[in-house]
């Protein structure tokens, strides 16, 4: 995680007593459990306002200063985890494998763009999730439909489909454990660049992966020559590591939202970067208010619909300050959609003056579903948007910025093809995912090579 100023701020105890923060209240809202009112959800929230920050301002403030430099085209975003976080699924060895991934993908992207790489996990507060319709009919039975662990169960079953407020307190304790093992990890030698390193060198002695070999080879001599140098300072052992999600349940947010006593401002105390959907980014809408009033950097995805008079609209806001850092624009357009409504998007919001932060989210727009009744994704697909979104930045001189990905660190089989091809006749015993598909661990390597060769084609910005 990123390291807190000394001496480390903290909040004031208990929730922000903003009154502008609770006008959400008012305004229409979409994608919310049916739980108000009840003395379980006035017991749960309460409990969650009295808990501590899950993070500090301070390290908000660290991503803030990160974020405007990737920006301005002086460091690049890798942000991936899992589509949604399960309870079951908060085990060491399935965080460390997620952590291990975003840290074997970056060192790839660094060496490409020679430049720093901003690692943030989909982690440690990524448990609900937006759904199409709000029920779900299996054999002539309709029940709620499951909206990640946050809220109800995966399970078929009236019992496990009800919304539970106290499942968000159980969402809290799993998002400390969570961070707490990513501090351990990338604080305490499990980072070290050589180490990843190594754990890349076994990715690229696969045959199917022969074409990474060349740039492998060259990211080797450049680790040697750092040990022939006796290099052995700080910067090579940890590196920073932050926690983002979708702020989706806003009875969650408000009840993590803190008074930071250095500033007297407002932090949302969940996750270091918070992000609006696609769902629920109207203008008048409760999330874009709540969001609007709270420090975090904020990101906003955007699908192939969006106007430029809507990108602008949202930047008056969300940043009226136009503040460097402070929003982030991760478009989700679609293979087929990417090269024709990015342009036009990305040409308004330039031409206003705002400096936003450019990120593609290249699954989202790419999802089919298999022969064999699976929802699924083409590697193919999801590496075209990815050299869409380059292009059209390249061609516009503006900075493509940054990856948002769904994957995991396991070797699941959920979306299809790469190098060392996934099948449709795996996903029967390796599809594990309860919402959307992810790219399993070599997909994500794999990702992190063509996008590197990309940004050394284009080299540092100045």
């Amino acid at each position: 995680m990123a390291e807190a100023p000394k001496p480390l701020t903290t909040p004031i105890p208990g929730p922000a007593t903003d009154p502008g923060l609770d006008a959400w209240r008012e305004l229409p809202i979409q994608q919310q459990p049916d739980w108000r009112g009840t003395d379980e959800h006035a017991h749960a929230v309460d409990e969650l306002s009295s808990l501590p920050p899950l993070v500090f301002a301070g390290e908000v403030d660290v991503l803030r200063q990160r974020l405007a430099e990737a920006a301005q085209g002086k460091a690049f975003l890798l942000q991936g985890g899992d589509c949604a976080e399960t309870f079951d699924g908060a085990t060491a060895d399935k965080i460390s494998a997620r952590v291990k991934t975003i840290l074997q993908m970056a060192v790839v992207l660094t060496y490409g763009a020679s430049m720093p790489v901003i690692k943030m996990g989909r982690m440690a507060g990524q448990f609900a999730k937006p759904r199409s319709s709000n029920t779900e009919t299996r054999e002539g039975v309709t029940l709620p439909a499951f909206r990640g662990d946050i809220v109800n169960g995966y399970e078929f079953t009236e019992a496990s489909r009800r919304h539970d407020p106290s499942r968000m307190v159980r969402a809290y304790h799993t998002s400390a454990s969570t961070l707490n093992l990513i501090r351990a990890f990338t604080q305490g030698g499990f980072a070290d660049l050589r180490l990843v390193h190594q754990w890349n060198q076994g990715f690229s002695a696969n045959p199917a992966y022969k074409q990474y070999e060349s740039l492998a080879a060259e990211i080797d001599r450049a680790v040697r020559f750092m040990d022939a140098c006796g290099a052995d300072f700080d910067a090579l052992k940890r590196t920073e590591f932050f926690a983002a999600h979708e702020a989706l349940l806003l009875d969650y947010e408000r009840a993590l939202t803190r008074t930071d006593s250095r500033t007297g401002l407002p932090y949302d105390t969940s996750g270091h970067f918070l992000w609006i959907g696609e769902r629920t980014r109207q203008l008048d809408s409760a999330h874009v208010d709540f969001l609007s009033r709270v420090r975090n950097p904020i990101g906003v995805k955007l699908g192939p619909k969006t106007t430029g008079d809507d990108a602008l609209a949202l930047i008056d806001k969300l940043d009226p300050n136009r503040e460097p850092g402070r929003l982030t624009f991760i478009t989700r357009m679609g293979a087929e959609n990417i090269r024709e409504n990015l342009p036009p998007l990305v040409e308004k919001v330039t031409a206003s003056g705002a400096q936003v932060l450019w990120v593609t989210d290249p699954m989202h727009g790419n999802t089919v579903t298999s022969a064999n009744g699976y929802k699924t994704r083409r590697f193919d697909d999801v590496m075209d948007e990815v050299r869409g979104f380059f292009e059209v930045h390249d061609a516009l001189g503006t900075v493509a910025g940054g990856l948002h990905v769904e994957m995991t660190g396991d070797d699941v089989a959920e979306c299809l093809g790469g190098a060392d091809p996934i099948r449709e006749e795996q996903f029967d015993d390796l599809y594990e995912s309860l919402c959307d598909p992810r790219l399993n661990h070599r997909q994500s390597l794999e990702m992190a090579f063509l996008v590197s060769g990309a940004l050394a084609a284009r080299g540092p910005r100045s």
